[in-house]
């Protein structure tokens, strides 16, 4: 079934989807006009083709996601440091549930691809089963590890053929999104799926 995306401060920049591959990109009344049947899925702000998060390592194997139910004992924020180490000395099994919620973040942020070596099974199954891009990291990372980088680093644009693979921000221009950061995403997708909506 196709699927016509298309954002309020970018509608010139439309996205179809088929399966999990981008169809076209183009103006959302072009997109439309030519695929009448398509379901249409409006969103606030900017269409974007997602962003490279550099910090898989750091936010996935050396970070610790409580989970909701732990929020009495350990807080709802990601624990770092030596706090985090020792918890997952003592329960190893922390790894693959805690890397499961760190690409939540992710994709709640807008990341669609990752960088940086994965040594750990438990992130590389989370990376691999959310269907994130691994991508190359770079040589000199700008500053701490965060779900939204600065500088944040947007993907190249979207082609027909592609993985449908992009992130909607409610921002009204780039030049906002990167004053307000990645927590302004309101939908992820990834293989053409809805991994992210906020509510």
């Amino acid at each position: 079934m196709l699927t016509l995306h298309v954002a309020e401060a970018s509608p010139g920049t439309a996205v179809l989807v088929d399966g999990a591959h981008v169809a076209a990109v183009g103006p959302y009344d072009d997109l439309a006009a030519a695929h009448p049947m398509a379901r249409v899925r409006r969103w606030p702000g900017i269409l974007t083709p997602g962003l490279l998060n550099p910090y898989g390592p750091e936010l996935l194997e050396q970070t610790y996601h409580p989970d909701p139910r732990e929020a009495d004992e350990f807080g709802t924020e990601p624990i770092t440091g030596e706090r985090a180490r020792a918890l997952f000395r003592a329960d190893p099994s922390r790894q693959g549930a805690s890397a499961r919620r760190g690409v939540q973040r992710l994709l709640a942020h807008g990341t669609v691809a990752i960088a940086g070596e994965l040594r750990g099974r438990a992130a590389q199954d989370a990376v691999r089963r959310a269907g994130l891009a691994v991508g190359r990291r770079p040589a000199v990372l700008p500053g701490p590890a965060s779900f939204s980088p600065v500088p944040l680093v947007l993907l190249p644009p979207l082609v027909p053929g592609a993985p449908a693979r992009f992130a909607v921000f409610d921002v009204p221009d780039r030049a906002a999104l990167v004053r307000q950061g990645a927590s302004t995403c309101v939908a992820t997708v990834v293989a053409g799926r809805l991994v992210h909506r906020r509510r």
